[in-house]
């Protein structure tokens, strides 16, 4: 069978069986959305198709977020984020996971965690960090700044390394957007949406 065919089948059976969950619980009026992931500015000249489909679904207590993507480069590695804004500089931004496209340039990814309008970071007082990526491109902090609460509602995904950037035509520029803070170029977001509006507050 192709494997489109396949992928496709796959995301919505999932999101099928996440809305009959929630349905048949005590918070069967729990919400969800559905966003659109755009290629970013940086990667339209070498991905001028790239784009991903991101449904979210609640529980109440948690959302489960599913991801397909097209466009994508065949067999490339890439690290998906929760961020404050959907372009440079782009806020405090959350390493959700990693997105692996297949053969076709396809990609689905499923993530659960907190994806609603409470979604935010906070950081009361300083405090010391682990310094474990040291050499990186973008060594980590030892300290992190003190923040009041910061609402994050954008989503973005980047290259996991400039190799696999060069590799498919795009700009290798080195950015902190992976677990080793050497990741390559933004390849979508959620730009289309306002910068202090992102698509995660759409859902309460």
């Amino acid at each position: 069978m192709n494997q489109r065919i396949v992928t496709t089948r796959r995301i919505g059976a999932a999101v099928a069986v996440a809305l009959l969950a929630t349905a048949g619980g005590a918070r069967a009026t729990q919400k969800h959305i559905d966003i659109n992931m755009t290629v970013s500015k940086g990667a339209a000249v070498c991905l001028p198709h790239a784009k991903a489909d991101v449904k979210v679904v609640s529980s109440g207590t948690a959302e489960d977020m599913y991801i397909y993507a097209t466009g994508l480069p065949k067999n490339t590695d890439f690290d998906f984020f929760v961020i404050q804004v959907p372009t440079a500089p782009f806020g405090l931004s959350w390493y959700q996971g990693d997105v692996e496209s297949d053969d076709e340039g396809n990609a689905f990814q499923h993530f659960r965690g907190r994806f609603n309008i409470e979604t935010f970071v906070v950081a009361p007082g300083e405090a010391p960090a682990p310094d474990v990526f040291r050499d990186a491109p973008f060594p980590d902090a030892t300290f992190n700044p003190t923040t009041s609460p910061v609402q994050m509602y954008h989503l973005g995904m980047w290259f996991n390394s400039p190799a696999d950037a060069k590799k498919a035509g795009c700009a290798a520029t080195e950015t902190p957007f992976n677990g080793e803070h050497n990741a390559g170029i933004q390849v979508l977001n959620t730009a289309t949406y306002p910068e202090l509006q992102g698509p995660l507050s759409k859902l309460r």
